[in-house]
């Protein structure tokens, strides 16, 4: 990925694709999500901030992993978490 202003998306060269279609925290409390989220780190699909449990964000804080890319059908982006930085691929 080309971004200048941020390292973590600049680092990431293939974009890991969604394991799941599904937030697994979500699924071991029977929660619902909104929409999924792929960690570029460790792979993990996890659902998004404005799902109630907000997993993936939750995820990067514990783990250090600062980026994400959306696991949505058509969707094509990425977000470093540490540095509020947006992509598209």
């Amino acid at each position: 990925m080309s971004n200048g202003s941020c390292i973590h998306l600049s680092a990431i060269t293939t974009i890991k694709p969604p394991i799941s279609r599904e937030c697994a925290e979500c699924v071991k409390i029977g929660a619902q999500w909104v929409h999924l989220r792929t960690c570029q780190e460790c792979g993990r699909t996890l659902c998004c901030d404005s799902s109630p449990n907000q997993h993936a964000s939750k995820h990067a804080r514990a783990t250090g992993h600062p980026v994400i890319a959306s696991a949505q059908p058509g969707e094509r982006w990425l977000y470093c978490y540490p540095d509020a930085a947006f992509a598209e691929y």
